[in-house]
């Protein structure tokens, strides 16, 4: 399909075209949050397996640069998923 094609497409069908960018988006943020959410986890996971390793009793919180980073990209996705739901809203006015 050529370039050309596609960009007469996407004039003829603005809604499909903004539709299909949300989807991206919701795929991307939603991502993004389990990604986050499986790094929390194995940094909890190998903190705890090096308190037991060691006989330390560890109080179960990461330091406070990964604490930062994990809510950043928390967020960030839950931004991306917002800015999804209203493209996607909007799409439905056109």
């Amino acid at each position: 399909m050529s370039l050309q094609a596609l960009y007469l497409s996407c004039l003829a069908h603005p809604a499909q075209a903004l539709n299909s960018l949300a989807l991206f988006f919701a795929i991307a943020g939603s991502w993004l949050l389990l990604a986050t959410r499986m790094r929390q986890q194995r940094a909890l996971a190998r903190l705890s397996a090096a308190g037991a390793l060691e006989g330390i009793e560890a109080d179960g919180e990461l330091d406070e640069a990964t604490t930062q980073l994990n809510r950043f990209f928390s967020r960030f996705g839950l931004v991306v998923l917002t800015g999804a739901l209203c493209l996607s809203w909007y799409s439905t006015q056109l």
